[in-house]
């Protein structure tokens, strides 16, 4: 189950049911099942909050993706993902304008971005980022050809 809230924001205007029928397509490439996700869209300043509290990081970010996928395993249930995804909406659109690209891709971008953590793509090593970005393109063109 996909679920959308938030927290000190207006919720962005999704259309929840393609996102979610998009999310699980994306997830189906990488030979895994949607579990439970929850997406929380907060502003800069909740994002710093759980950034200090849970990751001892000092700065704001677009998204913090906790992964619940090894509590699956644990339990026998394999080849499912399952997550928190924090989303900054204050920094989504600032790096909308730094990318010079509209709010809204950059939206989708980063909804993306955490299912691909959650399906084991890394961006944080040599060369992880570039694998990263084509992974994102990729997905942002399954979405546009649902």
């Amino acid at each position: 189950m996909i679920t959308y809230n938030v927290d000190g924001v207006k919720m962005p205007k999704i259309k929840k049911r393609e996102v979610s029928s998009w999310i699980k397509s994306v997830a189906a490439t990488y030979g895994k099942k949607v579990g439970d996700i929850a997406y929380i869209f907060c502003n800069d300043d909740k994002i710093l909050e759980v950034n200090k509290q849970y990751l001892n990081h000092d700065y704001y970010t677009d998204i913090i993706t906790f992964d619940y996928n090894s509590d699956l395993e644990e339990i026998g249930i394999k080849n499912t993902i399952s997550g928190d995804l924090f989303i900054s909406l204050d920094t989504v659109l600032s790096n909308s304008e730094i990318q010079k690209c509209s709010y809204e891709d950059e939206l989708y971008r980063v909804i993306i971005h955490g299912i691909l953590h959650l399906c084991g793509i890394n961006d944080k090593g040599p060369g992880e980022r570039e694998i990263m970005e084509g992974e994102e393109n990729k997905a942002l063109t399954l979405r546009l050809n649902m």
